[in-house]
């Protein structure tokens, strides 16, 4: 009788290596990949609804797992799940935890006393508000006045921490006690979520508006981690997704006077009423002329 499905369970030989495996982000923080469930195999099956293994040539898998990442076709990527192990801060965190597409499990303050490790920033990366984005950072401040930021800083956290476990020795709750902790503070997770879905996360984190923290934390995870998991559908995503560039109809239009002889500055300004529309299309543009 002819075996119309895979019964065994997948297993990537890269992603046994790192398996546990501790990878530092910022000063004190990490992420680990404590389990996985699939692989590129598995994003093929699910997409051919497969005969079982080995039906298929490698180039013609990476083939067709390309053509989904290429035509948005998600389902199949929603067969892999990873599982991590994140040490992060909370200002990062908050972030993170917007991202709802996954199974969390944090580190309760509630239950047990706060995670003692803060998160400092060295006295050169200390970062301008950007002028062009109202959430964003833009150059590094000079070293001096970084290094009075940092000295500042360390005596705010000692404070801090000197103030919560004198609330805790005085017999305060600890759901209490926390509430004047900083967001530079540490907190543990458990993160699982689908491949699909931590590709979204991946395209909004790597990208060079993220902030600077968060950014790291993907960077590690997609490049250490996913990387080893499914090697050909990172490298699809990597492609089409994370480094590839989207038109819209107005994007098109623009594109058209460019070609026709237009100068970039006068297409954008005779295309776009819209100031930041015309700013956004005008560095896709620079990434391409």
């Amino acid at each position: 009788m002819e075996k119309r499905y895979l019964t065994k369970r997948v297993t990537v030989k890269e992603a046994e290596k790192i398996l546990g495996e501790t990878f530092s982000v910022l000063d004190k923080g990490f992420v680990r990949l404590v389990d996985y469930s699939g692989g590129d195999s598995s994003i093929v099956q699910a997409a051919r609804v497969s005969y079982g293994a080995g039906t298929k040539k490698v180039s013609e898998d990476k083939g067709l797992i390309r053509y989904l990442m290429r035509n948005r076709h998600s389902t199949p990527f929603e067969m892999v799940e990873l599982k991590f192990h994140v040490k992060v801060p909370m200002d990062a965190w908050r972030q993170w935890i917007r991202h709802r597409t996954a199974n969390v499990n944090e580190y309760s303050t509630r239950y047990s006393v706060a995670i003692d490790d803060k998160q400092q920033t060295p006295p050169d990366q200390w970062r301008s508000q950007a002028s062009d984005n109202k959430q964003g950072s833009s150059d590094f401040l000079d070293v001096s006045t970084g290094s009075s930021l940092s000295i500042a800083e360390t005596e705010f956290h000692d404070l801090a921490a000197k103030l919560y476990h004198d609330r805790l020795d005085q017999g305060v709750a600890r759901e209490q006690a926390r509430k004047d902790l900083p967001l530079s503070t540490y907190t543990e997770a458990y993160w699982k979520i689908d491949l699909h879905n931590l590709f979204h996360f991946l395209s909004l984190r790597m990208d060079a508006h993220a902030q600077k923290e968060i950014r790291e934390y993907a960077t590690v995870m997609g490049d250490k981690i996913v990387s080893k998991v499914t090697p050909i559908a990172y490298e699809a995503f990597k492609d089409y997704r994370l480094n590839s560039l989207n038109f819209s109809r107005l994007d098109i239009a623009g594109i058209k006077k460019i070609i026709g002889g237009v100068e970039l500055e006068e297409a954008a300004e005779e295309i776009f009423e819209n100031k930041r529309e015309r700013r956004e299309f005008l560095s896709k543009m620079k990434k391409i002329f």
